[in-house]
């Protein structure tokens, strides 16, 4: 009884402890990452995927609701503005084939936002949805920061577009090789372009396991898909539906 009770204070105590979930955010990348480099990289065990399962299971079986979760876990929230930033190497690496480049790869990404965008609105008024989810899908492969300040400005559902964000990259990291091989997309350049377009940062990660030029890419395609995104979606939602 008294064992119980002393772990039941530590649990608490734990709990209570913003390192317990950074910890555990960590713990379960690196698990995710492991197994996947022991299936011999295999793109359905992506080590997002498998963190991201992981910290459900936990969060669930414990109760744990998600303000308390991610007060331990800002820390590796508050990294992403580094990381996103640096990724400014890889493309400083490559920008002499990027300015040879630059007009079919502006044409693919422009090309990219709009079927991404145009196909989820008419797939979602096909199905009869109510005005408020088509906006809140429009953004599903735009970065989650940029998605959710689109979604809010037009007045969409921001918590939708973010939960979709993160499936769509996660998605397109899992398949997306997979269907460009496929299709017999064989240049490094062109298969970061269209991960990096449709399934934005975990698309991007993904690039950078393929090759540093795949990479380098994606990351400059993620960057101007949320920018164009950013500017040309609220204009359109007011033409399509007024107001």
């Amino acid at each position: 009884m008294d064992r119980d009770l002393a772990l039941g204070d530590i649990w608490v105590y734990l709990s209570a402890s913003p390192l317990l979930h950074l910890t555990l955010t960590v713990g379960a990348y690196l698990l995710g990452d492991w197994l996947f480099q022991r299936s011999g990289r295999r793109a359905v065990l992506n080590p997002v995927l498998l963190a991201v399962i992981v910290l459900v299971v936990f969060l669930v079986a414990t109760g744990t609701d998600y303000q308390t979760y991610f007060a331990g876990a800002q820390f590796v929230h508050f990294m992403l503005g580094p990381a996103t930033v640096a990724l400014a190497v890889p493309l400083y690496r490559n920008l002499p084939l990027i300015r040879r480049l630059w007009l079919p790869i502006l044409a693919a990404i422009l090309t990219g936002a709009l079927v991404s965008a145009t196909s989820t609105v008419w797939v979602a008024h096909l199905l009869g949805a109510s005005r408020q989810t088509p906006m809140s899908l429009a953004p599903k492969s735009v970065t989650a920061p940029v998605a959710m300040g689109i979604t809010e400005k037009v007045g969409g559902l921001p918590s939708l577009s973010a939960a979709l964000v993160v499936l769509t990259g996660v998605l397109g990291a899992v398949i997306g090789t997979w269907v460009l091989a496929l299709v017999r997309v064989r240049d490094d350049r062109a298969r970061g372009i269209a991960l990096g377009v449709t399934s934005h940062g975990i698309g991007t990660a993904r690039a950078f396991q393929i090759s540093d030029t795949a990479g380098a890419f994606a990351a400059l395609a993620m960057g101007l898909m949320a920018l164009i995104s950013a500017f040309a979606l609220p204009f359109a939602f007011r033409w399509v539906f007024g107001g």
